[in-house]
């Protein structure tokens, strides 16, 4: 599991920062890719990476600003052209659809697979959930409705006790699979082993928390609660706090009180507003580590490994 950020800017793009668009990449785990909002010339940028657009299968809008969708359309069109034929399903606030429809229907835009809208209304709930993950969403505090997602991976089975099993002389080979499976064997001899016994606890799955364009509100934590990442929008430093909240947005200390109060274990500042360039985008991340170590400011193309649990030392 490997965060991907597309772009990292807010409002318009700059010569160092393209605008929001960061990808989920999740191709050990399922083979596919999701993307989080596709700010105008995500394209581009993925031709700077080794994203294959066919790979991506779920797009999740955070609101409808142009910055988080303009490159939509764009993106839509140019995955039907690169053999994509799969379908792409499309979560996001209502408007999405009509949006992308529009867009497509006016260009005169013919896709090569079907486009799946899942637009949301609620202020919370699941977006989906299968052998492999759940996605759950709640409602911030934007201008405009504008949601963030949390991405929970299903827990796995915990490891075989193979040095217990082998002191007991259980032989090696397909009974040891089926104890792995949960299944409960019978020796020759008649001794019967219970798979409770020689499997370990089962390992907790990931989560990632992205965040779309909001100030703090109640449903942070909600969102936020554990993560083993939470990606947030600080589009302004803490001394411009009073100016992030008049344009609905967040400073870096009130993200990093939030990832603080939420338990997460580690936290990804993006969506700088220009005026933080080149060594100044390091002040937030300065300021936002006096309250929460763990916490790196995004660069575009930057990427971040999300290890699994048992290969982080604190679990």
């Amino acid at each position: 599991m490997e965060i991907e950020f597309l772009g990292t800017g807010a409002g318009a793009p700059s010569k160092s920062r393209n605008v929001s668009a960061t990808a989920l990449k999740l191709l050990d785990e399922i083979n596919e890719i999701w993307l989080f909002d596709v700010g105008e010339a995500t394209q581009h940028q993925i031709l700077k990476t080794n994203i294959k657009p066919r790979k991506i299968t779920k797009i999740f809008i955070t609101h409808l600003h142009g910055d988080h969708i303009f490159g939509l359309p764009g993106f839509l069109s140019s995955r039907s052209f690169q053999n994509g034929d799969a379908p792409v399903e499309i979560y996001g606030p209502v408007g999405i659809k009509e949006y992308v429809k529009t867009s497509l229907r006016i260009s005169g835009t013919h896709l090569s697979y079907r486009i799946i809208f899942h637009e949301i209304e609620n202020e919370r709930g699941q977006l989906l959930s299968n052998d492999h993950f759940q996605v759950k969403y709640a409602l911030l505090d934007h201008r405009i409705p504008s949601y963030g997602y949390r991405v929970i991976e299903a827990k796995k089975p915990g490891e075989l006790l193979v040095d217990k099993l082998m002191q007991a002389g259980v032989p090696s080979g397909p009974l040891y699979g089926q104890l792995k499976k949960g299944k409960n064997i019978v020796l020759p001899d008649g001794r019967t082993f219970l798979s409770s016994d020689y499997v370990g606890p089962d390992i907790p799955g990931r989560i990632v928390t992205i965040f779309g364009d909001t100030r703090i509100s109640k449903n942070h934590l909600f969102l936020a609660h554990n993560a083993d990442v939470v990606v947030h929008e600080s589009t302004f430093a803490h001394q411009d706090r009073d100016i992030a909240h008049k344009y609905y947005h967040s400073a870096s200390t009130q993200v990093a009180k939030m990832a603080k109060d939420a338990h997460a274990k580690y936290l990804i500042l993006t969506h700088l507003s220009a005026r933080y360039l080149g060594k100044n985008a390091l002040m937030l991340q300065k300021q936002a580590e006096k309250i929460f170590p763990k916490v790196q400011v995004a660069s575009d193309l930057m990427t971040y490994n999300v290890l699994p649990k048992k290969d982080l030392s604190d679990e």
